[in-house]
């Protein structure tokens, strides 16, 4: 099985300004991540590293914090990221397509993943990688998590779901 996790950070795993309590009902977490304070539900921490365990899942950072993302948040939080790839924006220039969808668009034509699943809160505000998740078809399982929540237990259960399902 080659499959492929493709994850944010901020909105995903960090919500903005959460309130309340996690979606898993229990306090928020924070920590330092060496360039600024995130929150973050230790549930979802422990969910994420169980999937990256998972044989046949390769897990990739497609954020904004690129490099940092291992090198910072990985150790404030506790996510065994430490090791997985990341997307970067370099050499994309400018233009109205986003840098992400360019950058994951790539990776899957250059490692060819039977099934893929995109986790990003701008997600649900890109028409063009809807457009193109929804052309991969089963293949691809495109996650919107509300920001301000981050991956709600129902979200990471349809992802571990879609992770292990065969495709066909």
């Amino acid at each position: 099985m080659a499959r492929t996790l493709y994850i944010d950070v901020d909105g995903v795993i960090c919500p903005f300004g959460p309130e309340g309590t996690t979606p898993w009902g229990s306090a928020w977490h924070r920590a330092d991540a060496g360039l600024l304070p995130v929150a973050y539900a230790t549930e979802l921490v422990a969910g994420l590293n169980a999937l990256a365990r998972t044989d046949g899942v390769r897990c990739v950072w497609l954020t904004s914090w690129e490099d940092l993302a291992p090198q910072y948040l990985c150790p404030a939080i506790g996510v065994e990221g430490g090791g997985w790839p990341y997307l970067t924006a370099a050499g994309e220039g400018s233009g109205n397509s986003w840098w992400k969808l360019r950058a994951i668009q790539e990776d899957v034509e250059t490692t060819g993943p039977e099934a893929a699943v995109w986790i990003d809160d701008q997600l649900a505000f890109e028409a063009e990688a809807q457009s193109w998740a929804r052309l991969l078809g089963r293949r691809m399982l495109a996650v919107s998590p509300n920001p301000r929540r981050g991956i709600a237990p129902d979200e990471l259960a349809a992802v571990r779901s879609f992770l292990s399902r065969p495709l066909f």
